[in-house]
């Protein structure tokens, strides 16, 4: 008996895991700018983590492990939040507020999600980099997330 009622309070629950994946990503958003600004700031937050560890590899800032460490594990985490909040209906001149979104993110889907898994790939790298614990790795590690950064503002952001 007990058995029977784990299988159907699984079921239920995995049933409404999925109807909860299902749900559109606009739907997490009330307004269409609620979205450029989620997407904006998470952008705005990797920027500024990268920004921490570029000043590492400058020489600007002293190599500290832990710091690196955190800030790239940071960068890591957000990487994979602003693609939600690319929604139709945010495109620059539908939302009100600054908006560098170009309309071929919508036209050219594949494309912009090839960049944005790219740059989660490039990511994925930097935070392995910062383990390591060797600066050397970090520069180059920091250097190719920086291109993947730049070739999407370059193709998909206004300039």
């Amino acid at each position: 008996m007990k058995t029977h009622y784990s299988r159907i309070t699984l079921g239920t629950l995995v049933s409404a895991i999925c109807l909860s994946m299902a749900t559109p990503a606009f739907a997490q958003f009330a307004k269409p700018e609620d979205a450029v600004k989620y997407r904006q700031s998470a952008f705005a937050l990797m920027g500024a983590h990268m920004g921490r560890l570029a000043a590492v590899v400058k020489g600007e800032t002293p190599y500290n492990k832990d710091d690196v460490v955190r800030n790239a594990a940071i960068i890591s985490m957000l990487s994979g939040m602003p693609w939600q909040a690319f929604t139709s209906g945010t495109e620059s001149g539908k939302t009100s507020g600054k908006n560098d979104a170009l309309p071929v993110i919508w036209s050219e889907g594949a494309k912009f999600k090839s960049a944005s898994e790219k740059m989660m790939a490039a990511v994925a790298d930097l935070n392995s980099a910062a383990q390591s614990g060797n600066p050397e790795n970090l520069k180059k590690a920091l250097g190719a997330t920086s291109q993947t950064c730049k070739a999407c503002h370059d193709d998909f952001r206004k300039k």
